[in-house]
């Protein structure tokens, strides 16, 4: 008759060694501390976060789980402290989120600063530039960077990014030739006396 193959019995975590025992607690009691988690969280993959963390926890601490039906329970305890853990952070992230969308919100009743048809020429002639040279426009002018705090942004050396800045600023400003804008003149500027 062949031999067959059982799982490790909990009460058998006198094997010798951690991985061993280890491994029996994992082969015994995962499918309960799954279906555990499972009942638990509102997605499946938040439940096999939890028994990874779990067992992390078990692996981490294999000297203090105890033997027999003990290390089940002792499991439940750990997965309802990481899904405490969870369920905060959900919380925390959903908070942070809701705050978010209020600010955005408040931001699109209030309309954007410079929202006028120079202002949307700049963005059409901002978009049909290459992303390298929107980048570096949008980090010196609309993040307002100095360009050695760009070129460190951008992990360049400060010379680097001044020649790029130089040449994308020409390319912007064909954009916005090419969609009807014209530079304003020096002395549009000045009143005649």
């Amino acid at each position: 008759m062949p031999a067959t193959t059982r799982a490790p019995d909990p009460a058998d975590y006198h094997l010798t060694s951690r991985r061993q025992r280890f491994e029996a607690l994992f082969t015994a009691h995962s499918s309960t501390v799954l279906a555990y988690a499972l009942r638990r969280v509102e997605v499946a993959a938040d439940a096999a976060d939890v028994i990874a963390e779990t067992f992390v926890v078990a692996w981490r601490r294999i000297d203090d789980v105890p033997a027999g039906d003990e290390a089940r329970l002792w499991l439940y305890g750990v997965a309802r402290r990481v899904l405490a853990n969870h369920h905060r952070g959900d919380r925390r992230r959903d908070a942070l989120a809701a705050r978010l969308r209020d600010h955005l919100a408040t931001q699109a009743r209030t309309g954007r600063p410079g929202d006028d048809p120079q202002a949307e020429l700049v963005r059409a002639a901002l978009r049909r530039l290459e992303p390298a040279d929107r980048e570096v426009i949008e980090l010196t002018s609309w993040e307002g960077l100095a360009p050695a705090e760009a070129a460190a942004v951008l992990a360049v050396p400060p010379s680097t990014l001044r020649s790029r800045l130089q040449r994308a600023r020409g390319r912007l400003r064909a954009e916005l030739e090419a969609l009807g804008w014209t530079a304003p003149h020096p002395h549009d500027d000045q009143e005649e006396s």
